[in-house]
């Protein structure tokens, strides 16, 4: 990238060689080789340490990895990549160049446009905390999507103006300039750009659309960046690498592809896919090719005053100087050569008596511990542990596992010995604590009823389903107990109540109907997540408004995955005993015992009903055909009734319109025969249209009616997964299909 002709842009880029704020450095100290013996471990101003090599032999690969680059008129690549590499970091970090996506417009037409497609491959993956997604434009919706880890991502942002002077340097919070970051794991990046109004009300000071993930601290917006991007083909990236994706128990065992050298030692740090090598204590160089010992005694004051340093391999020594001795403080104290003898004697037998005492000690705190330790294994047995742990162990292989073993001591204290005070909420299969850990944190502590053999795989079912779920509309599972009588789940505490009590009047609040709305589309994400993109596929089988928490903001939150079921990608249809909640039950499922995503749907149906109604789902005491809320709901459809029964809170002219839409999805999620039923990827797909539309016309009654300038922008959050789809700063989030794009690759085979 040429820096000197982005800065009349005023594009704020930190040149990184000299001033390194991420302490990204090649080389851990310039005494020691970082690349092989003949080998290059330059390229123009840019070092090349090892694994990272030009050249047969130069550079570290095993069947995952592939560390191989080039060197063409002074600029570094990977192998048959564009993109150029401009720092290289032995602590587990490069920068490279990412390409900018763009959208022109002339006419109220698109005029040229392109979608950048960006694939690392392992073992790179995007920094999620340094890189941010930018767009620029007053009339800009950009997407980017690719894979995270086992998973695909979509994430986005919007931003709107209605003139220049409304745009604000270094602010991107919407209003000509979007932020929004990208989620962790991520190797592939694929930007596209869209437009609501095409351009025409800005075309002249904004023609263009802009959009691309870059290094947060190599950019700074700027207004005049609405006009002066078009020729900025590349920017700045931070990427993240580990040696190999394996753990280190994985990598040690097979030595011949073991690429910690001598005097260094494999770790792997919070987050990371894989493992990294480092020089042990005592040591320096670059951990590939082998360490060497630092001499300590370099420093002359290493040692202190009246002390010699003799240095020794991985350490060193402080000696006192002749004259000298060490007192009981670690200092060195001139000698003293009256006779103390008698005190000798003295220290000498307090010393023995209390070495006796203290091996006594030690003797019996011994066999408590053993008797305490025994118990608790026995509780981790009987609770299902050896079971628990080898998968929890299986799923930190592979990444995905991120839960917290807590001990019985630490969540007793933290409920108060579970006091039945501190108790939020009963369900079928336990009870439901409040509890503050010692770091002030609060959270919801899941007791289980008993121990018998099905309430421990409920147990074992609900821990690896919530560590294999990353979405933030599902509660969050902290960790869990096994040494106690029964076992404990420590969950997020969600403490605005559940979808069921703001619906049915326990709460004050009254949701509004574009909250009420955002809660549906949150749910269907959840749900296309579970049945679309979780490898296996998870039916939940209780969906309910009691089982959807609210946060302050009223972002829902999906919980009690209890009885939830794992189903193998060849299976359609799995046979279980008929579970779930009267009102919500797929009829078919409790006719056939054959349990199908579409028994989700169903229930989801019944859940859309009670929102745009606002009723229950089962009223006892009234007439048969009145009890269940499904067939009041169908029979107002079918009369053309359906403005009597609903909700008063939300109906209104200016939304009926939509209500009815809901009304005709919720119809479609309840048909009798679940084959005739839509898949929740595409209901969510329409409730998320649904939404779009309404904030389009919003925006545009607004700006019709509005006597005063502000803002455009003052949407609800939206979200799926781990970003939102409209807020209040103007960013957007929808799993949308992935589309062709052409293909821009980095190294591949990694």
């Amino acid at each position: 990238m040429n820096f000197n002709h982005m800065m009349p842009l005023k594009l704020l880029v930190v040149f990184f060689i000299i001033l390194n704020p991420c302490g990204c450095s090649s080389s851990s100290s310039a005494n020691f080789p970082i690349a092989k013996p003949s080998c290059l471990d330059h390229c123009g101003n840019v070092s090349i340490p090892f694994p990272f090599g030009i050249g047969e032999n130069c550079y570290y690969r095993d069947q995952n990895s592939n560390f191989a680059v080039e060197c063409n008129t002074s600029k570094l690549k990977f192998q048959d990549s564009p993109f150029e590499i401009t720092e290289i970091s032995l602590e587990g970090q490069f920068r490279t160049m990412n390409y900018v996506g763009y959208n022109c417009y002339a006419h109220n037409r698109s005029i040229k446009s392109n979608s950048p497609w960006t694939s690392l491959g392992m073992p790179f993956i995007f920094n999620s905390t340094s890189n941010k997604f930018t767009v620029i434009g007053c009339d800009s919706i950009a997407i980017v999507q690719g894979a995270s880890n086992l998973r695909e991502y979509t994430t986005g942002c919007v931003s709107l103006c209605n003139f220049k002077e409304d745009v604000e340097d270094g602010s991107c919070s919407g209003i000509g300039c979007c932020q929004t970051s990208i989620p962790s794991g991520a190797w592939q990046i694929n930007v596209s750009l869209s437009s609501v109004f095409n351009h025409s009300s800005v075309l002249s000071f904004n023609p263009c659309s802009y959009a691309f993930v870059v290094e947060e601290d190599a950019f700074h917006f700027y207004a005049d960046n609405l006009t002066n991007l078009e020729s900025v083909e590349t920017l700045p990236v931070l990427v993240d690498w580990v040696i190999s994706y394996k753990n280190c128990n994985e990598a040690i065992t097979n030595k011949s592809s073991y690429a910690c050298g001598l005097n260094s030692e494999c770790y792997v740090e919070e987050g990371a896919l894989g493992y990294r090598c480092r020089c042990n204590e005592g040591y320096e160089g670059n951990p590939y090719l082998g360490c060497q010992d630092i001499d300590e005694c370099r420093n002359p004051d290493r040692c202190g005053k009246y002390s010699a340093c003799t240095n020794t391999v991985g350490s060193y020594k402080c000696n006192c100087i002749k004259g000298y001795h060490e007192d009981g403080d670690g200092r060195c104290v001139a000698n003293n050569k009256k006779d103390n003898w008698p005190v000798f004697i003295g220290v000498g037998l307090s010393g023995g008596t209390l070495c006796v005492l203290i091996l006594s000690f030690c003797f019996f705190s011994k066999r408590q511990r053993q008797k305490e330790k025994k118990l608790r294994e026995e509780l981790f047995r009987k609770n299902g542990g050896k079971f628990l742990q080898e998968k929890l162990d299986a799923a930190k292989r592979g990444g995905t596992n991120n839960i917290r073993i807590y001990k019985e001591e630490e969540l007793e204290k933290a409920t108060n010995d579970f006091d039945e005070s501190q108790i939020i909420g009963r369900g079928g299969f336990g009870t439901v604590y409040r509890g503050e850990l010692t770091d002030h944190k609060v959270v919801a502590i899941k007791k289980s009823k008993g121990v018998d053999e099905d309430q421990v795989e409920q147990f074992i079912n609900e821990v690896m389903l919530l560590s294999q779920i990353n979405s933030r509309y599902v509660v969050k599972l902290l960790g869990c107990c096994l040494e106690t009588e029964v076992p404990l789940l420590v969950y997020e505490y969600i403490d605005n109540g559940t979808l069921f009590d703001h619906l049915h009047k326990k709460f004050k609040s009254s949701l509004s109907w574009d909250i009420r709305l955002q809660i549906a589309s949150e749910i269907a994400g959840v749900l296309s997540y579970l049945h679309s993109v979780a490898s296996p596929p998870i039916i939940h089988r209780d969906i309910k408004s009691s089982n959807v928490l609210l946060d302050q903001d009223y972002i829902a939150k999906v919980s009690d995955f209890g009885i939830s079921r794992l189903i193998s990608s060849d299976d359609d249809q799995v046979a279980t005993m008929v579970q779930g909640t009267l009102g919500y039950l797929d009829p078919e499922y409790m006719l056939t015992g054959l349990l199908t995503e579409k028994s989700d749907v169903y229930s989801f149906g019944i859940v859309l009903m009670e929102i745009i109604t606002g009723k229950k789902v089962l009223s006892s005491g009234k007439p048969e055909a009145e009890k269940f809320l499904s067939n009041v709901f169908l029979a107002s459809l079918e009369e053309n009734h359906l403005a009597e029964i609903l909700d008063n809170n939300i109906s209104s002219p200016e939304n009926i319109d939509q209500l009815h839409e809901v009304a005709m999805i919720a119809k479609r999620c309840i048909s009798v025969r679940g084959e005739e039923r839509p898949c929740m990827k595409d209901v969510e797909r329409d409730l998320l249209i649904l939404r779009a539309k309404a904030k389009v016309i919003s925006l545009q009654v607004f700006e019709k009616d509005s006597t005063k300038s502000e803002t455009l922008l003052d949407m609800h959050s939206i979200g799926y997964g781990s970003s939102d789809y409209f807020t209040s700063s103007g960013q957007y989030s929808a799993p949308y299909t992935t589309t062709e794009q052409p293909l821009l690759t980095l190294p591949s085979g990694r």
